[in-house]
């Protein structure tokens, strides 16, 4: 396998990019040039909020290619299109046989939730300490533990009892549903308005060997001594008056995916149906909570 790099200005990186696919590379994978430099420029806005600007002001575009004949022709063929006058050839290089399925998996370890409730890829042991355990790898859904929100959800989960009905709102991959089942919850009903995250909560929770039930947002029907929603802010405002009367009297109302400074919208959001507390934070992110 033959590495093609290139460098060019925030405005080429669409155009260059989509010629290297014309040009049949296996793979575009573009980086900021001035990373870790003085230079180097926030590209990500927080969640809610549009970005800075839509691309980096340099950026590297890599490309692969099975082949080192055709990484020198797809080189010569870009040099000779007008787009490309303002970027440059940094190089051809020939790429060593990795196992790239070994060397995905040694970025995801086992993560902590409390001293002994982990998540661990199908990969991996448990740990010595471990004492509950949920198995997931990475997917397409969002919830593998490795994000603030997850885990406070999660850690709330272990450290507080467990209503025997749960809804898990917003599910992803399942995860805060299945975690909920494992700490006791008789009757766990987990809802996404993806298909894709219903499936892969449906393929997780058998793969944990709990048992719950996951569908689109219709299936949630009734009250539940625990409600959980990790979305974000803006969706969370939106669905406080749905939310609020899925909760059971006495239940307990448990959000996530709030910023820090979102806090106090969230507070006058749900004020009408309860009142809303800081309960964990973490990396700039918090868990809001309610009692009813």
């Amino acid at each position: 396998m033959f590495e093609l790099r290139l460098m060019c200005p925030e405005d080429r990186v669409e155009s260059l990019s989509d010629a290297l696919d014309a040009l049949d590379a296996l793979s575009v994978s573009v980086e900021d040039a001035d990373a870790q430099t003085d230079a180097e420029q926030a590209l990500f806005g927080e969640p809610g909020m549009p970005p800075p600007k839509d691309g980096w002001q340099r950026s590297r575009v890599i490309a692969l290619f099975d082949k080192e004949e055709s990484a020198q022709e797809a080189a010569t063929l870009l040099q000779l299109q007008d787009f490309f006058s303002k970027c440059q050839v940094l190089g051809l290089n020939a790429v060593a046989d990795q196992d790239w399925v070994r060397l995905t998996q040694s970025q995801f370890a086992p993560v902590e939730i409390t001293s002994d409730f982990w998540i661990v890829p199908t990969w991996h042991e448990p740990p010595a300490q471990a004492r509950q355990v949920i198995r997931l790898d990475p997917g397409l859904a969002f919830g593998t533990g490795t994000h603030p929100t997850t885990r406070m959800c999660l850690r709330w989960i272990a450290c507080h009892p467990v209503a025997p009905r749960v809804l898990d709102y917003g599910c992803g991959s399942g995860i805060l549903a299945i975690g909920a089942a494992k700490y006791g919850a008789s009757e766990v009903i987990a809802v996404d308005i993806d298909e894709a995250a219903v499936q892969s909560t449906q393929l997780n929770a058998e793969a944990n060997r709990v048992v719950l039930d996951a569908g689109l947002p219709d299936k949630a029907v009734g009250t539940f001594g625990l409600v959980l929603a990790n979305i974000l802010a803006t969706p969370l405002k939106v669905l406080a008056p749905l939310l609020c009367s899925h909760v059971a009297s006495g239940g307990s109302l448990v959000l996530a995916g709030i910023l820090e400074r979102q806090a106090d919208e969230l507070i006058a959001a749900y004020a009408p149906y309860c009142k809303l507390s800081v309960a964990d934070a973490e990396d700039g992110w918090i868990l809001m909570t309610a009692a009813f």
